[in-house]
C-alpha cells in the first residue's frame, strides 16, 4: 500500500525540444495519465532577452504561481519527465530544487520508457488539478553569472554538442565558439542509446579528469546545463549552473570567445 505522500506523486509533463514548439499537442496526443503539462518557454523561464539569455530564470512569485497551479503541495513528492532523455525534464527538475522542493525526480527514460514498460497512455487534456499550496524560497541551488564563469576557480563545463563547442557551428546564438578556458562535455554523452542515464560507475569514469574543486555547467540557455548537473548528482559530484549560458554571454561583445 502506499504511504499518504506517495499517493501524492505529482506528475510533470515537461515535453520541450529546440525548434519543437509543439509540447502542448505531444501532451494531448499521449501523456502519463494524471501528468500536468509544463511549458518551459512560458512557466519555466522569463521572456528571453539579450542581457539575460534565451531562458533566464523565472521570478519567484512567477514560478510560484504556476506550480500552484500545477498542485504541487508542500513536501509531496514530485517526478518530470519529457520524451528526449530527460533534457528538458532536467530543467524543472533543477528550478523546483532550487525553489526549495526538496523531493523531485527525474523519470529515467521518459515517456519512452514508461511505453517500454507496458504503461498505458493517456490522451487528450486532464481536469485541472485542486489548486497546490506550495511555498518556493530562492537559491537552495547555487548559481553564477557571466563574470562568474569568466573567473571560474575550478572546472566549467560546456554542455552544448561539440561542434558548438568548437565554434564549427552556431544555429541559434550571434557568435560562435565557447567560453575561455572551458571544457567540452556535450551533455548527449551522459545518456545510453535508449535515453535512459549511464550507471554511476559510467558517469563517474565519464567525469574522472575533471580537477578537485568547485564544477559550473553552462550551455545554449541553461537548459541542457540542468542535464548535466543531474548527470553529476549521479556521479556524486555537486555543481553550480550558469543560468545565462552561451546565449547571455555570447550577446555581450566584450566577452572574449575561443574557439580551440
Amino acid at each position: 500500500m502506499l504511504s499518504d505522500s506517495e499517493s501524492r506523486v505529482h506528475l510533470l509533463d515537461v515535453r520541450w525540444a529546440l525548434g519543437d514548439p509543439d509540447g502542448p499537442q505531444h501532451y494531448l496526443d499521449g501523456h502519463i495519465p494524471g501528468a500536468v503539462f509544463v511549458d518551459l518557454e512560458t512557466e519555466l523561464a522569463d521572456p528571453p532577452s539579450p542581457a539575460r539569455g534565451r531562458h533566464p530564470l523565472p521570478e519567484l512569485a512567477h514560478l510560484q504561481k504556476c506550480a500552484r497551479s500545477w498542485g504541487l503541495r508542500s513536501g509531496d513528492p514530485v517526478v518530470v519527465y519529457d520524451a528526449t532523455g530527460g533534457m528538458a525534464a532536467a530543467r524543472a527538475w533543477w528550478l523546483l530544487r532550487w525553489a526549495g522542493v526538496a523531493n523531485v525526480r527525474i523519470l529515467d527514460g521518459g515517456l519512452p520508457a514508461w511505453e517500454r514498460a507496458g504503461g498505458e497512455l493517456a490522451t487528450g487534456g486532464e481536469s485541472d488539478p485542486a489548486p497546490g499550496d506550495v511555498v518556493l524560497t530562492p537559491n537552495n541551488l547555487p548559481v553564477t553569472d557571466a563574470d562568474g564563469a569568466a573567473n571560474w576557480p575550478g572546472a566549467l563545463l560546456d554542455a552544448r554538442a561539440g561542434e558548438r563547442y568548437r565554434g564549427e557551428t552556431e544555429p541559434v546564438d550571434p557568435r560562435a565558439g565557447h567560453i575561455p578556458g572551458a571544457i567540452s562535455a556535450p551533455t548527449a554523452e551522459n545518456l545510453r542509446a535508449d535515453g535512459t542515464f549511464k550507471s554511476p560507475e559510467e558517469l563517474r569514469a565519464r567525469f574522472a579528469n575533471l580537477d578537485s574543486g568547485d564544477v559550473a555547467v553552462y550551455c545554449g540557455s541553461g537548459v541542457t546545463a540542468a542535464h548535466e548537473i543531474a548527470a553529476l548528482a549521479v556521479a556524486g559530484i555537486d555543481a553550480t549552473l550558469y543560468p545565462g549560458s552561451w546565449s547571455q554571454w555570447s550577446n555581450d561583445p566584450k566577452r572574449p570567445v575561443a574557439t580551440d
